[in-house]
């Protein structure tokens, strides 16, 4: 066979080898998955007035929601195509991509001080210092877990240094009104509940530890249904604006979601959450420049990873700025 010949069989073997997975991408959406979050109250507003369910109807595409209890849940979701978007800290979106989770973050949910270093009412625990060889509770893969880390490093601690309690984010408040640790890595609403109920004390608070609230997508789903994803995004800038126009209206539905009193819910969207840049920026790539050596100084990432790349592709740019604009 002459070469011209070979190079034609194969470019249309490649071809018909494509063809089921265009066929599948032209494929109409017919469920969007999606998650809510106690730490996410534009989630607990979509979800509770049906603005998703109302925006897909038209269309005949059923909305299912899912709880996360924390990144690490919505990023295995993610990873595991149980969901097409799900809601986490940057810093926590950042470490699953750049150990392989194929996700892009085209929204910014909120700028939240959603974590701190908590210790009991009576803790002789004074500074960070003191936490050198005590039990922490805290949830791998999240950013209370990343926040603890970065914590250690200011005064020359590691991972090493303390003993690290692997417990999901209720089971460490648990823990640490039980005597159990001596400290947590505490995530709102569950850490404002605590400190407002049982008296727990926030050893350490740094905001700029806080990585942003990241709307995270599969690459898939982006790639085949963009036109949905600027939908999704359309009715969070929705609940953005409604969150600021009707704060303790939001309160009371975080109240009533997470099953905390409306003081909590209101020390958490009030004081603690900040919904003014939804915008993907440079300033939310350099936070995560800033928060990335953690990850290659803890052994998070496999070494020489390039974390730059990893962020670059994970930050996305291309669908918010026309919605925010537009609203």
């Amino acid at each position: 066979m002459k070469r011209r010949s070979v190079l034609q069989w194969a470019a249309g073997s490649a071809a018909v080898t494509a063809l089921p997975s265009v066929l599948h991408a032209a494929e109409p959406l017919k469920e969007l998955r999606l998650d809510y979050a106690y730490y996410s109250p534009s989630s607990l507003v979509i979800r509770r007035f049906g603005w998703l369910e109302e925006e897909f109807k038209k269309d005949g595409i059923n909305v299912k929601w899912v709880l996360s209890a924390g990144s690490n849940r919505a990023l295995e979701y993610l990873n595991g195509n149980s969901i097409d978007i799900g809601s986490t800290a940057g810093l926590a979106a950042l470490l699953a991509k750049a150990n392989g989770n194929p996700i892009r973050a085209p929204y910014i949910f909120s700028r939240p001080e959603w974590t701190a270093l908590v210790v009991p009412k009576n803790s002789p625990i004074k500074s960070l210092a003191d936490l050198k060889g005590k039990k922490i509770a805290a949830t791998k893969g999240t950013d209370p877990y990343l926040f603890l880390l970065r914590a250690l490093h200011t005064v020359g601690l590691k991972r090493s240094d303390i003993e690290h309690v692997a417990l999901q984010h209720a089971d460490g408040r648990t823990a640490l009104e039980q005597g159990r640790v001596d400290a947590w890595a505490g995530l709102d609403p569950l850490m404002a509940a605590s400190e407002l109920d049982a008296g727990s004390r926030l050893l350490y608070r740094n905001v700029a530890f806080n990585t942003y609230g990241f709307l995270n997508v599969r690459e898939e789903f982006i790639q085949q249904n963009p036109q949905a994803v600027k939908r999704v995004i359309t009715v969070y800038e929705k609940a953005r604006q409604w969150i600021q126009a009707n704060t303790t209206e939001a309160a009371k539905i975080l109240s009533e979601e997470a099953k905390v009193s409306l003081q909590v819910a209101l020390l958490q969207v009030k004081l603690r959450t900040d919904l003014s840049q939804p915008l993907p920026t440079q300033e939310h790539v350099k936070a995560l420049q800033a928060a990335a050596p953690i990850l290659l100084d803890e052994q998070l990432v496999r070494p020489g990873t390039d974390l730059n790349k990893a962020i670059a592709l994970l930050v996305d740019t291309r669908f918010a700025t026309d919605v925010v604009r537009r609203t």
